[in-house]
């Protein structure tokens, strides 16, 4: 779900309140400082607006500019941008201590592959009943999945106790994310 998009208070054309301005023409040359009139004037001229870009100054300064173009422009390396960050998926694998050596296997298998795509991997050892009263026959087997898998992960959080489990956090090598 994306975040509502931020409401942008630049403020354009007759929007602007001070009595002079600081102008500067779309080439980036400086015009000097003028009433709003004359500038809103300059401005239709040349098809254009009038753009509040630094409203603290004194006076505040305006741009004249194609808003509508200005507007498109920031989209687009808005939508680069987030298209440019990289989001970590954190995969979870589960395990009993009974756990049987064939799937045990299996579950170094998984972990390998995922962080090959360069997701974080959760290691759960869930515990039933009285399986909780030997908490070193999990941290044992956590401990041998980390030494197994130690080519391709690095273990980003030691096993510790959440609730009735005991997890660890493996992560890909700094070098591959």
């Amino acid at each position: 779900m994306r975040p509502p998009p931020a409401v942008d208070t630049t403020r354009i054309n007759s929007e602007i309140r001070a009595l002079q301005v600081r102008v500067i023409d779309n080439d980036g040359k400086q015009l000097g400082v003028m009433p709003v009139r004359d500038a809103l004037n300059m401005a239709t001229e040349r098809m254009l607006d009038l753009v509040e870009v630094a409203p603290n100054a004194n006076p505040p300064v305006c741009r004249l500019m194609d808003y509508g173009k200005y507007l498109f422009e920031k989209q687009k390396r808005e939508r680069e941008n987030r298209k440019a960050q990289k989001v970590i998926e954190i995969k979870e694998v589960r395990l009993r201590p009974k756990t049987d050596e064939h799937d045990i296997q299996v579950v170094i298998n998984k972990i390998r592959k995922f962080t090959k795509e360069g997701a974080k991997v959760r290691v759960r050892i869930r515990f039933r009943g009285r399986e909780i009263q030997h908490p070193e026959v999990a941290h044992d087997l956590l401990t041998r999945v980390a030494r197994d898998v130690a080519e391709t992960t690095v273990v980003e959080a030691m096993p510790q106790f959440d609730g009735r489990s005991m997890i660890m956090l493996l992560a890909p090598p700094a070098s591959t994310t």
